[in-house]
């Protein structure tokens, strides 16, 4: 049996930080793994320069509840999650992802969360596990799944490579470039036609 495990940002909705950094005007958070393999690296980056400008929760989850999925992801998504199980495996935190798994629907997402001061600091984060994303595909792996996983970051290569069936979605030149055994689509109906060749 196949469960077909996604990324979200970047896949199914836009990147959060980057329209955060569109909404705020601090160009310095447009930085996301496709720049910075390193996740822990990359949040304790964000997290300081949030600390400089005075800013949190509150002002991250404004700018998400004006986000949308990508144009055709829940179409996509709906006709995927007839044909099979899906989990949508993301780095990103439950406190930010509520309204926009909303707008999909409510498929199965395994994140983070994220350590909130009363006054609204964001002061840190927790990963549900070390290496989230390969460790959740190992573990259905171990009880007799057969996976299928796609993503577009460097943080999702992990899962893409562990899966009996891995691809790259809106993915970078260089990703491409360096993994080039990887079927990579850019049209959700293109890669709707991949798995449905796997999905039989």
């Amino acid at each position: 049996m196949y469960i077909v495990c996604l990324d979200m940002e970047g896949v199914l909705v836009p990147e959060i930080w980057i329209a955060f950094a569109d909404a705020t005007g601090i160009p310095e958070l447009k930085k996301t793994t496709r720049d910075e393999p390193d996740y822990d690296k990359l949040m304790n980056y964000r997290l300081n320069i949030l600390k400089e400008h005075g800013l949190g929760l509150k002002e991250i989850q404004e700018v998400i509840s004006t986000i949308d999925p990508m144009e055709g992801a829940k179409k996509f998504l709906d006709e995927l999650r007839s044909m099979c199980q899906v989990i949508v495996i993301s780095d990103t935190f439950t406190q930010f992802a509520s309204p926009l798994m909303k707008k999909l629907g409510w498929p199965t997402l395994f994140c983070n969360s994220l350590e909130v001061a009363e006054n609204g600091e964001i002061t840190g984060f927790k990963m549900r596990v070390e290496k989230s994303k390969l460790s959740t595909v190992k573990a259905l792996k171990s009880i007799g799944f057969d996976i299928i996983a796609g993503g577009d970051s460097y943080n999702d290569l992990g899962m893409i490579l562990e899966a009996e069936h891995g691809f790259l979605f809106k993915s970078t030149e260089q990703i491409k470039k360096d993994y080039p055994d990887l079927p990579a689509f850019e049209e959700y109906n293109e890669l709707m036609k991949y798995l449905k060749n796997i999905i039989k």
